[in-house]
Protein backbone atom coordinates (compact mmCIF):
# COMPACT_ATOMS: atom_id res chain seq x y z
CA UNK A 1 0.00 0.00 0.00
CA UNK A 2 1.82 3.32 -1.23
CA UNK A 3 1.54 6.13 1.54
CA UNK A 4 -1.24 8.16 -0.89
CA UNK A 5 -3.50 4.52 0.01
CA UNK A 6 -3.01 5.29 3.93
CA UNK A 7 -3.97 8.45 3.81
CA UNK A 8 -7.11 7.75 1.36
CA UNK A 9 -7.76 5.05 4.19
CA UNK A 10 -7.66 7.47 6.74
CA UNK A 11 -9.96 10.18 5.96
CA UNK A 12 -12.90 8.01 4.62
CA UNK A 13 -15.44 7.76 7.46
CA UNK A 14 -16.81 4.16 6.55
CA UNK A 15 -13.25 2.38 5.01
CA UNK A 16 -12.92 0.80 1.43
CA UNK A 17 -11.11 -2.39 1.25
CA UNK A 18 -8.57 -2.68 -1.83
CA UNK A 19 -7.77 0.64 -3.36
CA UNK A 20 -5.06 0.78 -6.26
CA UNK A 21 -3.91 4.32 -7.26
CA UNK A 22 -2.96 5.02 -11.33
CA UNK A 23 -1.57 7.83 -12.91
CA UNK A 24 -3.77 11.17 -13.12
CA UNK A 25 -6.63 12.63 -12.43
CA UNK A 26 -10.55 13.23 -13.64
CA UNK A 27 -11.56 16.04 -12.89
CA UNK A 28 -15.59 16.09 -11.93
CA UNK A 29 -16.72 19.58 -12.66
CA UNK A 30 -19.51 20.62 -10.03
CA UNK A 31 -21.42 17.44 -11.27
CA UNK A 32 -20.68 14.00 -12.39
CA UNK A 33 -22.38 10.91 -13.30
CA UNK A 34 -20.30 7.41 -13.59
CA UNK A 35 -21.29 5.07 -15.67
CA UNK A 36 -22.40 2.16 -14.23
CA UNK A 37 -22.75 -1.72 -15.27
CA UNK A 38 -24.18 -4.57 -14.40
CA UNK A 39 -21.17 -7.14 -13.52
CA UNK A 40 -22.26 -10.50 -12.06
CA UNK A 41 -17.94 -11.09 -11.90
CA UNK A 42 -19.00 -8.93 -8.92
CA UNK A 43 -19.80 -11.71 -6.31
CA UNK A 44 -20.69 -10.00 -2.86
CA UNK A 45 -24.26 -8.54 -3.82
CA UNK A 46 -23.25 -5.64 -1.99
CA UNK A 47 -19.98 -4.97 -3.22
CA UNK A 48 -19.00 -2.97 -6.08
CA UNK A 49 -15.63 -1.78 -8.24
CA UNK A 50 -15.17 1.90 -9.40
CA UNK A 51 -12.79 2.79 -11.97
CA UNK A 52 -11.78 6.53 -11.68
CA UNK A 53 -9.46 7.35 -14.80
CA UNK A 54 -8.83 10.99 -16.52
CA UNK A 55 -11.31 10.19 -19.25
CA UNK A 56 -14.66 9.43 -16.61
CA UNK A 57 -15.60 6.83 -13.96
CA UNK A 58 -17.00 3.37 -14.19
CA UNK A 59 -18.80 1.72 -11.45
CA UNK A 60 -19.24 -2.44 -11.60
CA UNK A 61 -22.05 -4.24 -9.66
CA UNK A 62 -24.18 -7.29 -9.40
CA UNK A 63 -27.09 -5.36 -7.53
CA UNK A 64 -28.34 -1.88 -7.31
CA UNK A 65 -27.69 -2.02 -4.06
CA UNK A 66 -23.55 -2.20 -4.66
CA UNK A 67 -24.14 0.47 -7.19
CA UNK A 68 -26.00 2.58 -4.39
CA UNK A 69 -23.12 2.20 -2.43
CA UNK A 70 -20.16 2.97 -4.83
CA UNK A 71 -22.20 6.22 -5.14
CA UNK A 72 -21.66 6.84 -1.60
CA UNK A 73 -17.71 6.10 -1.49
CA UNK A 74 -17.49 8.63 -4.23
CA UNK A 75 -19.59 11.39 -2.64
CA UNK A 76 -16.78 10.71 0.12
CA UNK A 77 -13.95 11.13 -2.27
CA UNK A 78 -15.37 14.30 -3.59
CA UNK A 79 -15.17 15.42 0.28
CA UNK A 80 -11.69 14.67 0.59
CA UNK A 81 -10.74 15.30 -2.97
CA UNK A 82 -12.67 18.22 -4.01
CA UNK A 83 -13.59 18.05 -8.21
CA UNK A 84 -10.20 16.68 -8.83
CA UNK A 85 -10.74 12.72 -7.87
CA UNK A 86 -7.26 10.42 -8.23
CA UNK A 87 -7.15 7.72 -10.74
CA UNK A 88 -7.60 4.59 -8.93
CA UNK A 89 -9.47 1.46 -8.70
CA UNK A 90 -11.53 0.80 -6.01
CA UNK A 91 -12.93 -3.11 -5.10
CA UNK A 92 -15.19 -3.01 -1.97
CA UNK A 93 -17.55 -5.46 0.08
CA UNK A 94 -18.99 -5.30 3.50
CA UNK A 95 -17.75 -7.27 6.68
CA UNK A 96 -21.28 -8.53 7.52
CA UNK A 97 -24.81 -9.34 5.66
CA UNK A 98 -26.79 -7.05 8.03
CA UNK A 99 -25.80 -3.93 9.10
CA UNK A 100 -28.66 -2.57 11.32
CA UNK A 101 -29.34 0.88 13.63
CA UNK A 102 -32.37 -0.09 16.63
CA UNK A 103 -33.59 3.11 17.45
CA UNK A 104 -35.23 3.48 20.90
CA UNK A 105 -38.65 4.94 20.28
CA UNK A 106 -41.00 3.73 23.71
CA UNK A 107 -39.23 5.35 26.37
CA UNK A 108 -41.22 8.66 25.59
CA UNK A 109 -39.71 10.26 22.81
CA UNK A 110 -41.27 8.98 19.52
CA UNK A 111 -39.61 10.65 16.12
CA UNK A 112 -41.94 12.29 13.61
CA UNK A 113 -41.72 10.47 10.47
CA UNK A 114 -39.59 13.34 8.84
CA UNK A 115 -36.95 12.93 11.57
CA UNK A 116 -37.03 9.07 10.32
CA UNK A 117 -36.77 10.00 6.86
CA UNK A 118 -33.88 12.48 7.45
CA UNK A 119 -31.97 9.63 9.56
CA UNK A 120 -32.49 6.76 6.97
CA UNK A 121 -30.60 9.11 4.33
CA UNK A 122 -28.05 9.10 6.47
CA UNK A 123 -27.48 5.43 7.62
CA UNK A 124 -27.82 4.30 4.28
CA UNK A 125 -25.12 7.07 3.17
CA UNK A 126 -22.82 4.81 5.83
CA UNK A 127 -23.63 1.67 4.12
CA UNK A 128 -26.31 0.64 6.93
CA UNK A 129 -29.14 -1.54 5.54
CA UNK A 130 -31.34 -2.21 7.75
CA UNK A 131 -33.41 -0.61 10.89
CA UNK A 132 -35.44 -1.17 13.61
CA UNK A 133 -37.45 0.41 15.55
CA UNK A 134 -38.00 -0.72 19.20
CA UNK A 135 -41.73 -0.38 19.94
CA UNK A 136 -43.75 -1.74 23.21
CA UNK A 137 -46.64 0.58 22.93
CA UNK A 138 -46.07 3.54 20.61
CA UNK A 139 -48.31 1.88 17.61
CA UNK A 140 -52.00 2.57 17.18
CA UNK A 141 -53.45 -1.13 17.54
CA UNK A 142 -57.16 -1.34 16.45
CA UNK A 143 -58.51 -3.42 18.43
CA UNK A 144 -56.46 -2.28 21.97
CA UNK A 145 -56.59 1.27 21.27
CA UNK A 146 -55.98 2.17 24.87
CA UNK A 147 -51.99 0.81 24.70
CA UNK A 148 -50.88 3.87 22.37
CA UNK A 149 -53.67 6.45 24.48
CA UNK A 150 -51.28 9.48 25.07
CA UNK A 151 -47.61 8.50 23.87
CA UNK A 152 -48.60 9.63 20.08
CA UNK A 153 -48.20 6.47 18.54
CA UNK A 154 -47.16 5.04 15.04
CA UNK A 155 -50.01 4.54 13.10
CA UNK A 156 -50.04 1.63 10.03
CA UNK A 157 -49.66 3.91 6.87
CA UNK A 158 -46.50 5.73 8.80
CA UNK A 159 -45.07 2.51 9.08
CA UNK A 160 -45.82 1.55 5.18
CA UNK A 161 -44.44 4.65 4.77
CA UNK A 162 -41.27 4.93 6.22
CA UNK A 163 -40.77 1.23 4.80
CA UNK A 164 -41.18 2.75 0.97
CA UNK A 165 -38.86 5.17 1.55
CA UNK A 166 -36.34 2.71 3.55
CA UNK A 167 -36.63 0.36 0.60
CA UNK A 168 -35.65 3.42 -2.09
CA UNK A 169 -32.52 3.41 0.31
CA UNK A 170 -31.49 -0.28 0.52
CA UNK A 171 -32.67 -0.25 4.21
CA UNK A 172 -34.58 -2.86 5.33
CA UNK A 173 -37.33 -2.29 8.25
CA UNK A 174 -37.12 -4.95 10.29
CA UNK A 175 -40.71 -4.77 12.84
CA UNK A 176 -39.58 -5.31 16.62
CA UNK A 177 -42.29 -5.32 19.23
CA UNK A 178 -41.62 -5.95 22.81
CA UNK A 179 -43.95 -9.51 23.51
CA UNK A 180 -42.81 -11.17 26.68
CA UNK A 181 -40.63 -8.96 29.37
CA UNK A 182 -40.92 -5.04 29.37
CA UNK A 183 -44.66 -4.93 29.12
CA UNK A 184 -44.91 -2.20 31.89
CA UNK A 185 -46.75 -0.05 30.05
CA UNK A 186 -49.32 -1.72 28.62
CA UNK A 187 -49.46 -3.78 32.13
CA UNK A 188 -49.87 -0.71 33.59
CA UNK A 189 -53.43 -0.59 32.28
CA UNK A 190 -56.31 -1.87 34.55
CA UNK A 191 -57.79 -3.65 30.85
CA UNK A 192 -54.30 -5.65 31.31
CA UNK A 193 -52.70 -5.89 34.59
CA UNK A 194 -54.18 -8.91 35.09
CA UNK A 195 -51.55 -10.62 32.54
CA UNK A 196 -48.92 -9.44 34.58
CA UNK A 197 -46.31 -12.24 36.46
CA UNK A 198 -45.98 -9.98 39.73
CA UNK A 199 -48.15 -7.39 39.80
CA UNK A 200 -46.97 -4.32 41.92
CA UNK A 201 -42.72 -5.35 40.71
CA UNK A 202 -40.17 -2.37 40.42
CA UNK A 203 -43.46 0.33 41.44
CA UNK A 204 -45.29 -1.12 38.17
CA UNK A 205 -48.70 -1.39 38.52
CA UNK A 206 -48.85 -4.73 36.47
CA UNK A 207 -45.41 -5.37 37.02
CA UNK A 208 -42.91 -5.62 33.48
CA UNK A 209 -43.32 -9.35 32.36
CA UNK A 210 -46.34 -11.01 30.50
CA UNK A 211 -47.36 -14.49 32.90
CA UNK A 212 -46.69 -16.91 30.74
CA UNK A 213 -48.90 -19.47 32.86
CA UNK A 214 -51.52 -17.40 31.72
CA UNK A 215 -53.45 -18.34 28.76
CA UNK A 216 -54.47 -14.56 27.91
CA UNK A 217 -50.66 -13.76 27.59
CA UNK A 218 -50.16 -15.42 24.05
CA UNK A 219 -53.79 -14.59 23.09
CA UNK A 220 -52.79 -10.73 23.59
CA UNK A 221 -49.40 -11.41 21.90
CA UNK A 222 -51.40 -12.99 18.65
CA UNK A 223 -53.78 -10.07 18.24
CA UNK A 224 -51.07 -7.29 18.48
CA UNK A 225 -48.86 -9.49 16.02
CA UNK A 226 -52.09 -9.96 13.98
CA UNK A 227 -52.22 -5.78 12.86
CA UNK A 228 -48.83 -5.41 13.52
CA UNK A 229 -46.23 -7.88 11.62
CA UNK A 230 -48.44 -7.70 8.32
CA UNK A 231 -47.05 -4.26 7.77
CA UNK A 232 -43.40 -5.61 7.41
CA UNK A 233 -41.97 -6.87 4.33
CA UNK A 234 -38.46 -8.00 5.79
CA UNK A 235 -38.35 -11.87 6.55
CA UNK A 236 -36.92 -11.21 9.82
CA UNK A 237 -39.11 -10.16 13.22
CA UNK A 238 -37.71 -8.90 16.72
CA UNK A 239 -39.87 -10.39 19.09
CA UNK A 240 -37.22 -8.68 21.98
CA UNK A 241 -38.27 -11.15 24.95
CA UNK A 242 -35.74 -9.53 26.78
CA UNK A 243 -34.54 -9.10 30.63
CA UNK A 244 -38.02 -10.64 32.04
CA UNK A 245 -36.92 -9.64 35.34
CA UNK A 246 -39.80 -11.38 37.45
CA UNK A 247 -40.40 -14.55 35.67
CA UNK A 248 -40.63 -17.61 37.70
CA UNK A 249 -41.10 -15.42 41.35
CA UNK A 250 -45.03 -14.58 40.63
CA UNK A 251 -47.89 -16.26 38.86
CA UNK A 252 -45.59 -18.85 37.22
CA UNK A 253 -43.47 -19.90 40.44
CA UNK A 254 -45.02 -23.16 40.81
CA UNK A 255 -44.76 -23.72 37.51
CA UNK A 256 -41.04 -22.80 37.61
CA UNK A 257 -40.11 -25.11 40.68
CA UNK A 258 -41.76 -28.33 38.83
CA UNK A 259 -39.79 -28.04 35.74
CA UNK A 260 -37.12 -24.87 35.82
CA UNK A 261 -37.19 -20.75 34.97
CA UNK A 262 -35.32 -21.66 31.96
CA UNK A 263 -38.18 -24.11 30.57
CA UNK A 264 -40.91 -21.88 31.73
CA UNK A 265 -39.11 -19.46 29.45
CA UNK A 266 -38.13 -21.55 26.55
CA UNK A 267 -41.56 -22.78 26.41
CA UNK A 268 -43.62 -19.48 26.03
CA UNK A 269 -40.80 -18.21 23.20
CA UNK A 270 -41.84 -21.26 21.27
CA UNK A 271 -45.58 -20.00 21.41
CA UNK A 272 -44.39 -16.99 20.11
CA UNK A 273 -41.92 -18.97 17.64
CA UNK A 274 -44.96 -20.42 16.06
CA UNK A 275 -46.75 -17.18 16.24
CA UNK A 276 -43.74 -15.95 13.78
CA UNK A 277 -43.77 -19.07 11.15
CA UNK A 278 -47.47 -18.28 10.75
CA UNK A 279 -46.88 -14.97 9.11
CA UNK A 280 -43.70 -16.78 7.25
CA UNK A 281 -41.21 -14.65 9.75
CA UNK A 282 -38.13 -15.80 11.03
CA UNK A 283 -37.82 -15.05 14.41
CA UNK A 284 -35.33 -12.51 15.77
CA UNK A 285 -34.57 -12.90 20.03
CA UNK A 286 -32.64 -11.22 21.96
CA UNK A 287 -30.15 -13.32 23.54
CA UNK A 288 -29.60 -12.68 27.20
CA UNK A 289 -32.00 -15.10 28.62
CA UNK A 290 -30.96 -17.74 26.41
CA UNK A 291 -27.33 -17.30 27.63
CA UNK A 292 -28.45 -16.97 31.36
CA UNK A 293 -29.97 -20.19 30.88
CA UNK A 294 -27.28 -22.23 28.40
CA UNK A 295 -29.10 -25.37 28.70
CA UNK A 296 -31.83 -23.73 26.54
CA UNK A 297 -29.48 -23.25 23.42
CA UNK A 298 -29.72 -27.07 22.16
CA UNK A 299 -33.92 -26.85 22.76
CA UNK A 300 -33.89 -23.72 20.24
CA UNK A 301 -35.57 -23.95 16.64
CA UNK A 302 -32.11 -23.83 14.87
CA UNK A 303 -34.01 -21.40 11.95
CA UNK A 304 -34.27 -18.42 14.37
CA UNK A 305 -31.31 -15.34 15.27
CA UNK A 306 -30.25 -14.51 18.46
CA UNK A 307 -29.14 -11.21 19.26
CA UNK A 308 -26.71 -11.12 21.74
CA UNK A 309 -26.49 -7.68 23.36
CA UNK A 310 -23.89 -6.01 25.79
CA UNK A 311 -23.04 -2.59 26.36
CA UNK A 312 -19.64 -2.18 28.33
CA UNK A 313 -16.84 -2.59 26.41
CA UNK A 314 -15.35 -5.39 27.72
CA UNK A 315 -18.36 -6.94 29.24
CA UNK A 316 -18.56 -10.61 29.73
CA UNK A 317 -21.52 -10.86 27.48
CA UNK A 318 -19.19 -10.11 23.96
CA UNK A 319 -17.41 -13.12 24.44
CA UNK A 320 -20.45 -15.48 24.93
CA UNK A 321 -20.43 -14.92 21.52
CA UNK A 322 -18.49 -17.87 20.56
CA UNK A 323 -20.55 -20.19 22.92
CA UNK A 324 -23.79 -19.27 20.39
CA UNK A 325 -21.52 -19.82 17.13
CA UNK A 326 -20.65 -23.20 18.70
CA UNK A 327 -24.99 -24.18 18.81
CA UNK A 328 -25.10 -23.50 15.31
CA UNK A 329 -27.52 -20.62 15.50
CA UNK A 330 -27.88 -17.27 13.68
CA UNK A 331 -26.91 -14.31 15.76
CA UNK A 332 -25.98 -10.86 15.42
CA UNK A 333 -23.78 -9.33 17.47
CA UNK A 334 -25.45 -5.78 19.04
CA UNK A 335 -23.42 -3.00 21.06
CA UNK A 336 -24.87 0.16 21.78
CA UNK A 337 -24.24 3.65 21.38
CA UNK A 338 -23.78 4.26 25.13
CA UNK A 339 -26.06 7.05 24.26
CA UNK A 340 -28.64 6.63 27.02
CA UNK A 341 -28.93 7.49 30.60
CA UNK A 342 -26.70 10.43 29.67
CA UNK A 343 -26.74 13.43 28.00
CA UNK A 344 -24.18 13.36 25.34
CA UNK A 345 -22.49 9.94 25.40
CA UNK A 346 -20.51 7.79 26.95
CA UNK A 347 -18.23 7.64 23.92
CA UNK A 348 -15.27 5.84 24.76
CA UNK A 349 -17.34 3.05 26.24
CA UNK A 350 -18.84 3.27 22.87
CA UNK A 351 -15.97 3.12 20.67
CA UNK A 352 -14.48 -0.34 22.27
CA UNK A 353 -17.87 -1.64 22.74
CA UNK A 354 -18.56 -1.20 19.22
CA UNK A 355 -14.58 -2.73 18.17
CA UNK A 356 -14.86 -5.66 20.36
CA UNK A 357 -18.08 -6.90 19.51
CA UNK A 358 -17.67 -6.31 15.88
CA UNK A 359 -14.15 -8.29 16.03
CA UNK A 360 -16.16 -11.15 17.70
CA UNK A 361 -18.95 -11.19 15.17
CA UNK A 362 -16.02 -11.81 12.55
CA UNK A 363 -14.07 -14.06 14.31
CA UNK A 364 -17.07 -16.30 14.84
CA UNK A 365 -19.40 -15.59 11.63
CA UNK A 366 -22.21 -13.26 12.67
CA UNK A 367 -24.63 -12.46 10.35
CA UNK A 368 -24.88 -8.93 11.09
CA UNK A 369 -24.12 -5.97 13.73
CA UNK A 370 -27.05 -4.00 15.04
CA UNK A 371 -26.02 -1.30 16.90
CA UNK A 372 -28.61 -0.22 19.61
CA UNK A 373 -29.89 3.25 20.96
CA UNK A 374 -31.98 3.58 23.78
CA UNK A 375 -33.83 6.08 25.81
CA UNK A 376 -34.37 5.23 29.12
CA UNK A 377 -35.76 7.46 32.14
CA UNK A 378 -38.32 9.71 30.12
CA UNK A 379 -35.74 9.12 26.59
CA UNK A 380 -33.82 13.13 27.87
CA UNK A 381 -30.60 12.30 25.32
CA UNK A 382 -31.41 13.43 21.91
CA UNK A 383 -30.57 11.52 18.51
CA UNK A 384 -28.04 13.92 17.62
CA UNK A 385 -25.68 12.73 20.46
CA UNK A 386 -25.85 9.13 19.19
CA UNK A 387 -25.37 9.86 15.68
CA UNK A 388 -21.23 9.70 16.01
CA UNK A 389 -21.67 5.69 16.91
CA UNK A 390 -24.56 5.13 14.98
CA UNK A 391 -21.67 6.08 11.76
CA UNK A 392 -18.93 4.42 13.97
CA UNK A 393 -20.83 1.26 14.04
CA UNK A 394 -21.54 1.46 10.58
CA UNK A 395 -17.80 1.39 9.82
CA UNK A 396 -17.25 -1.39 11.91
CA UNK A 397 -19.93 -3.22 10.23
CA UNK A 398 -18.26 -2.52 6.49
CA UNK A 399 -14.90 -3.05 7.05
CA UNK A 400 -13.65 -2.85 10.93
CA UNK A 401 -9.98 -3.68 10.63
CA UNK A 402 -9.26 -0.59 8.74
CA UNK A 403 -11.11 1.57 11.34
CA UNK A 404 -8.80 4.24 12.82
CA UNK A 405 -10.65 4.53 16.42
CA UNK A 406 -7.90 7.38 17.33
CA UNK A 407 -8.61 9.30 14.47
CA UNK A 408 -12.63 8.51 13.42
CA UNK A 409 -14.46 11.56 15.50
CA UNK A 410 -12.35 14.31 13.70
CA UNK A 411 -13.69 11.98 10.21
CA UNK A 412 -16.80 12.24 11.74
CA UNK A 413 -17.10 15.98 12.25
CA UNK A 414 -15.47 16.61 8.71
CA UNK A 415 -17.89 14.29 6.73
CA UNK A 416 -21.34 14.79 9.04
CA UNK A 417 -20.91 18.27 9.96
CA UNK A 418 -18.04 19.68 7.37
CA UNK A 419 -16.54 20.85 10.55
CA UNK A 420 -12.29 20.69 9.17
CA UNK A 421 -10.71 22.61 12.14
CA UNK A 422 -11.00 19.58 14.71
CA UNK A 423 -12.75 22.18 17.84
CA UNK A 424 -16.06 19.99 17.31
CA UNK A 425 -14.52 16.80 17.53
CA UNK A 426 -12.78 18.08 21.00
CA UNK A 427 -15.89 18.80 22.03
CA UNK A 428 -17.85 15.91 21.12
CA UNK A 429 -14.77 14.05 23.03
CA UNK A 430 -15.44 16.21 26.14
CA UNK A 431 -18.70 16.13 26.17
CA UNK A 432 -18.61 12.58 25.55
CA UNK A 433 -15.93 12.02 28.37
CA UNK A 434 -17.75 13.56 31.69
CA UNK A 435 -19.18 10.18 32.92
CA UNK A 436 -15.65 9.75 33.07
CA UNK A 437 -14.55 13.66 34.68
CA UNK A 438 -16.80 13.13 37.36
CA UNK A 439 -14.99 10.73 38.73
CA UNK A 440 -17.41 7.87 39.16
CA UNK A 441 -17.56 5.70 36.63
CA UNK A 442 -20.31 2.76 36.18
CA UNK A 443 -21.70 0.40 33.99
CA UNK A 444 -24.87 1.51 31.67
CA UNK A 445 -24.95 5.44 32.77
CA UNK A 446 -23.75 8.25 33.86
CA UNK A 447 -24.23 9.94 36.94
CA UNK A 448 -24.91 13.42 35.56
CA UNK A 449 -27.70 12.32 34.08
CA UNK A 450 -29.61 11.84 37.32
CA UNK A 451 -27.99 14.28 39.21
CA UNK A 452 -29.48 17.04 37.45
CA UNK A 453 -32.89 15.93 38.43
CA UNK A 454 -32.26 14.57 41.82
CA UNK A 455 -33.80 15.34 44.89
CA UNK A 456 -31.75 18.09 47.29
CA UNK A 457 -32.91 15.66 50.13
CA UNK A 458 -32.16 11.82 49.54
CA UNK A 459 -31.21 9.08 51.88
CA UNK A 460 -30.68 6.40 49.25
CA UNK A 461 -27.31 5.37 50.48
CA UNK A 462 -24.88 5.88 46.91
CA UNK A 463 -27.17 8.06 45.24
CA UNK A 464 -24.79 10.25 42.08
CA UNK A 465 -24.36 13.52 44.01
CA UNK A 466 -22.80 12.79 46.87
CA UNK A 467 -20.76 9.60 44.44
CA UNK A 468 -19.29 11.99 42.06
CA UNK A 469 -16.36 14.06 42.98
CA UNK A 470 -16.20 17.94 43.32
CA UNK A 471 -12.90 18.25 41.40
CA UNK A 472 -14.30 16.40 38.23
CA UNK A 473 -17.30 18.54 39.17
CA UNK A 474 -15.48 21.88 38.71
CA UNK A 475 -13.67 20.68 36.07
CA UNK A 476 -17.00 19.66 33.80
CA UNK A 477 -17.92 23.14 34.36
CA UNK A 478 -14.91 25.26 33.42
CA UNK A 479 -14.65 22.82 30.36
CA UNK A 480 -18.51 23.04 29.01
CA UNK A 481 -19.43 26.25 30.16
CA UNK A 482 -16.50 27.55 27.96
CA UNK A 483 -19.05 28.43 25.20
CA UNK A 484 -15.10 29.01 22.73
CA UNK A 485 -15.20 24.95 22.30
CA UNK A 486 -18.01 24.88 19.74
CA UNK A 487 -17.25 26.48 16.01
CA UNK A 488 -19.14 27.56 13.69
CA UNK A 489 -21.19 24.96 11.26
CA UNK A 490 -20.58 25.92 7.38
CA UNK A 491 -23.46 27.60 5.85
CA UNK A 492 -23.43 24.36 3.62
CA UNK A 493 -24.62 22.07 6.98
CA UNK A 494 -28.12 20.93 6.20
CA UNK A 495 -30.68 21.78 8.79
CA UNK A 496 -30.42 17.90 9.95
CA UNK A 497 -27.06 18.43 10.54
CA UNK A 498 -27.50 21.84 12.23
CA UNK A 499 -30.13 20.63 14.56
CA UNK A 500 -28.20 17.29 15.57
CA UNK A 501 -25.41 20.67 16.28
CA UNK A 502 -27.89 22.27 18.92
CA UNK A 503 -28.69 18.57 20.40
CA UNK A 504 -24.92 18.32 21.26
CA UNK A 505 -24.37 22.20 22.71
CA UNK A 506 -27.80 21.49 24.59
CA UNK A 507 -26.56 18.03 26.01
CA UNK A 508 -22.92 19.96 27.67
CA UNK A 509 -25.39 22.33 29.22
CA UNK A 510 -27.46 19.94 30.42
CA UNK A 511 -24.36 18.31 32.16
CA UNK A 512 -22.48 21.49 32.67
CA UNK A 513 -25.61 22.33 35.18
CA UNK A 514 -26.01 18.73 36.51
CA UNK A 515 -22.04 19.59 38.14
CA UNK A 516 -23.15 22.95 39.53
CA UNK A 517 -26.28 21.99 40.87
CA UNK A 518 -24.54 18.86 42.35
CA UNK A 519 -21.99 21.46 43.96
CA UNK A 520 -24.65 23.07 45.39
CA UNK A 521 -26.46 20.64 46.93
CA UNK A 522 -23.42 19.08 48.05
CA UNK A 523 -23.02 22.07 49.98
CA UNK A 524 -26.97 22.16 51.17
CA UNK A 525 -26.26 18.30 52.27
CA UNK A 526 -23.19 19.12 54.40
CA UNK A 527 -25.95 21.93 56.47
CA UNK A 528 -24.41 25.04 55.03
CA UNK A 529 -25.71 28.00 52.85
CA UNK A 530 -25.04 28.56 49.38
CA UNK A 531 -24.51 31.78 47.74
CA UNK A 532 -27.91 33.41 46.82
CA UNK A 533 -26.46 34.44 43.23
CA UNK A 534 -25.31 30.93 42.33
CA UNK A 535 -28.96 29.49 43.47
CA UNK A 536 -30.26 31.97 41.43
CA UNK A 537 -28.02 31.51 38.28
CA UNK A 538 -29.18 27.33 38.67
CA UNK A 539 -32.73 28.46 38.37
CA UNK A 540 -32.32 30.21 36.08
CA UNK A 541 -30.58 27.69 34.09
CA UNK A 542 -32.82 25.00 34.82
CA UNK A 543 -35.65 27.29 33.25
CA UNK A 544 -33.85 28.38 30.17
CA UNK A 545 -32.58 24.43 29.17
CA UNK A 546 -36.10 23.13 29.41
CA UNK A 547 -37.49 25.86 27.14
CA UNK A 548 -34.28 24.68 24.85
CA UNK A 549 -35.17 21.03 25.63
CA UNK A 550 -38.76 21.44 24.31
CA UNK A 551 -37.73 23.41 21.62
CA UNK A 552 -35.26 20.95 20.12
CA UNK A 553 -37.67 17.92 21.38
CA UNK A 554 -40.48 19.27 18.98
CA UNK A 555 -38.20 20.06 16.35
CA UNK A 556 -37.56 16.01 15.97
CA UNK A 557 -40.00 14.39 17.45
CA UNK A 558 -43.93 13.91 18.68
CA UNK A 559 -45.20 15.04 21.37
CA UNK A 560 -45.54 12.19 23.61
CA UNK A 561 -44.39 11.91 26.82
CA UNK A 562 -42.46 15.37 26.53
CA UNK A 563 -44.23 16.74 29.69
CA UNK A 564 -43.35 14.17 32.00
CA UNK A 565 -39.15 15.83 31.40
CA UNK A 566 -40.43 19.38 31.68
CA UNK A 567 -42.24 18.45 35.72
CA UNK A 568 -38.76 16.88 36.21
CA UNK A 569 -37.06 20.19 35.61
CA UNK A 570 -39.42 22.19 37.13
CA UNK A 571 -39.09 19.99 40.19
CA UNK A 572 -35.38 20.21 40.04
CA UNK A 573 -35.22 24.08 41.25
CA UNK A 574 -33.16 24.81 44.47
CA UNK A 575 -35.26 26.82 46.59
Amino acid sequence: MTVRDEKLFEKLLIPIRKVTFQKGFFQTGKTFKPKTYHDKTVKNGEGYKIRITPRGIEVFAATDAGVYYAIQTLKDLAKIYGNRLPACVIEDEPDFKRRGVYLDCSRGKVPKLKTLKDLVIRLAHWKINELQLYIENVFAFKKHPQIGKGYSPFTPDEILELQDYCRMHHIKLVGSLASFGHFEKILALPKYRHLGEMPGFRGFPGGTTLCPADAGSIKLVSELYSEFIPLFEAKDFNVCCDETWELGKGRSKKLADRIGTGRVYLEFLLKIYRLCQKYGKRMNVWADIVLKYPELMSKLPKDIVLLNWEYEQDGKNIYKTKDIAKAKIPFMVCPGTSGWLTHGSRLPNSITNVTNFAAQGRKFGAEGLLNTDWGDNGHRNFLGASLHSFAHGAAHSWNGKAVDNAKFTDNFCTHFFGEHTGRLANAIRLLGSTYITCGTNVPNKSWLYFALIEPIKNNQPDNPIDLMKEKGLRKIIEQLSDESIWPKLPKSAENFEKISFDELKLAAKMDCLSARRALAVKILRAGKKVNKKELQFINKQMKNIAKDFKKLWLIRNKVSRLQDNLRLFKQAGIK
